[in-house]
Parts: C-alpha cells; structure tokens; sequence
C-alpha cells in the first residue's frame, strides 16, 4: 500500500461550516460542519477520484507537484 500526501485548501462557507478542495484532481471537492469533518469528506472524495482515475488506467496524480503560494496584492 502507497501513502499519498495530497495537499487541500479548506475556507469556511458563508453559511456555516468548511469547504475544501483538492487541487491535484479536477472537481474534487467537499465541505464539512467542521475542520475535522471537512477533512475527512475531502479524504473521502481523493479516494474516489483515485479509483475512477485507476479504473481509467491512467497515473494517479503526483501530490508533490501541488506547490501552496501567497501572492501579494496592492488595491
């Protein structure tokens, strides 16, 4: 079995609680009443990408190549 360390972006939702997305896999996203509960959707949701991903016999995505950067804006 292969560990994979995907990296997310969680922001709280306007109406309560978290939604999370995973960048390395397009349309994968979730969302949670809390920061533990929105993880573990979001886990949830990799997984499944991964397997239809598995079942189309392409490679599943390298999470190393998901970079998190800031950019600085001056309005």
């Amino acid at each position: 079995m292969k560990v994979y360390d995907y990296k997310v972006i969680m922001e709280p939702d306007e109406n309560g609680g978290y939604i999370v997305t995973c960048p390395s896999f397009t349309g994968c996203y979730s969302q949670g009443d809390t920061i533990e509960e929105a993880l573990a959707n979001i886990r949830e949701a990799i997984l499944l990408c991964i397997e239809d991903i598995e079942e189309e016999g392409e490679e599943i995505p390298d999470p190393s190549r998901s970079l998190i950067a800031t950019v600085m804006v001056e309005v």
